[in-house]
């Protein structure tokens, strides 16, 4: 354990994004309850996580990890999960086939119920009340009552966080993701898309892959039958980070029990700050938004706080600049952390660079601005990702992305050629503009073309 270290300690450090709780007697009850009930993952989970991190940094495997930009308890239905985890495994199918590499797939769900805001209290027609900070903190009706963090929303948080862990654990067991029956993973758009014939010749080539090796084993490769899926969500409400924190047997040190992979978001991450002292002490691998803000020095101290031993697996890098901005701004830092010697796992967001404000010229928001992405912008991100790293002589470990299994227009551009005045037919994020299911798909199958390929299925 690092020194003068406890999963306490960040309260003696500044604090940013803290709810603000009007009854403190409630929140010590809602913590102690937490701190009682059974933890949401294991240390042996979050151990594995880390061990196929290292390789992904090492370019063995590849790293998948996508979700809603924010979970919302009413989404928390068999249907909403059972189709994030369609849109992964397709993702992750077409990632198999095109990279020949070993898929780790990481779900931004059961966990991510908080959001970071800009401002710690929102106006309308003269009213200032607190922001919605997301569900497992306050609701989002514009109301004094609703808008007061509620203690009792951290424990619905953890019961929808055990829910969802519960589900997607029993569908994967249960053979949902058995790569004999791709074909079960299919969403709607699966008959129309443009890119339908090819993925098809994608699950037809893997079924017939595994038919010739079952054939020359003489039976079934189990291993084909399940996945691995990890879960994450980004570090916020640390009260409730500390109360699923703990030690296990025969293990050392402290694992956060809440999560297989906790980040620290942009908003969060002063490296003389609490959640960068929460981390410093956990086990668990640790995501850390990098962005244009980013100084080499600061860099560098961050990843020697988080990983003073140099750990491989440890710390993961997730680089956010934009597509107008990552080619100038990435390789001096790709540069720096690799000429420090120090092991870490690069992965690319390019959604959060890459947000824009657009002002429709027709439809039902003519007029209005809305928040979006262009696909083509996140394309040129990933892309760009893959060629700095070349360049730089590191690997690009994987993709974070924030998309959804529902056909919603939040995106535009794509195979579809979604326009401007298009987003308004199915815009249902309440936060952050999400790919839907058809823009994933097509994701993947360009990094999969682009990825260099390795040896391994």
């Amino acid at each position: 354990m690092p020194p003068n270290w406890s999963p306490s300690s960040w309260k003696a450090f500044p604090s940013t994004q803290q709810p603000v709780y009007p009854d403190a007697a409630a929140l010590e009850a809602a913590l102690a309850e937490i701190g009682s009930l059974p933890p949401l993952v294991t240390s042996y989970e979050i151990e594995a996580l880390k061990t196929a991190l290292a390789e992904a940094a090492r370019g063995e495997r590849f790293v998948l990890w996508g979700g809603d930009c924010a979970e919302n308890f009413a989404d928390c239905s068999s249907g909403s999960i059972a189709s994030k985890l369609k849109i992964l495994l397709q993702m992750s199918l077409v990632l198999v086939h095109g990279t020949r590499k070993r898929i780790t797939r990481i779900g931004r769900f059961a966990g991510q119920y908080a959001k970071p805001r800009s401002t710690a209290t929102e106006t309308r027609d003269g009213v200032e009340l607190p922001s919605f900070r997301g569900d497992n903190i306050n609701r989002a009706e514009f109301t004094l009552a609703a808008r007061t963090p509620d203690p009792s929303l951290l424990l619905r948080g953890y019961e929808r966080s055990a829910l969802t862990l519960n589900f997607v654990r029993a569908l994967v067991d249960g053979g949902f993701a058995d790569l004999h029956y791709p074909q079960n993973w299919d969403l709607d758009f699966v008959q129309h898309s443009p890119l339908a014939a090819e993925y098809q010749r994608m699950v037809d080539s893997i079924g017939e892959s595994l038919r010739f090796m079952e054939t020359l084993a003489g039976g079934t490769i189990a291993a084909m039958q399940r996945v691995d899926f990890y879960t994450s969500h980004e570090l916020l409400v640390l009260a409730y980070e500390s109360a699923l924190t703990r030690q296990v047997p025969r293990r050392e040190g402290w694992f956060n029990l809440s999560t297989h992979l906790p980040w620290i978001g942009m908003r969060t991450s002063d490296r003389l700050g609490a959640h960068l002292e929460f981390c410093r002490g956990i086990r668990n691998p640790v995501g850390v938004k990098v962005g244009p803000d980013a100084t080499v020095e600061a860099l560098l101290a961050t990843i020697r706080a988080l990983s003073p031993d140099n750990e491989q697996g440890r710390v993961v890098l997730i680089s956010r600049f934009g597509a107008h901005r990552i080619g100038r701004e990435l390789p001096p830092l790709v540069r720096a952390v690799r000429d420090a010697g120090l092991n870490v796992v690069w992965v690319c967001d390019p959604m959060h660079g890459n947000t824009e404000t657009v002002v429709p010229s027709s439809g039902a928001w003519a007029g209005k601005s809305v928040k979006t992405r262009k696909f083509g912008h996140i394309l040129a991100e990933v892309e760009q990702a893959f060629e700095i790293h070349r360049n730089e002589g590191t690997h690009l470990a994987g993709v974070h992305v924030e998309l959804t299994g529902e056909n919603v227009t939040e995106c535009t551009g794509g195979a579809r050629g979604l326009a401007d005045d298009d987003l308004s037919r199915a815009y249902r994020s309440s936060v952050d503009p999400r790919l839907n299911y058809e823009q994933a798909l097509e994701l993947a199958m360009l990094i999969a073309r682009r990825t260099p390929r390795g040896n391994a299925t």
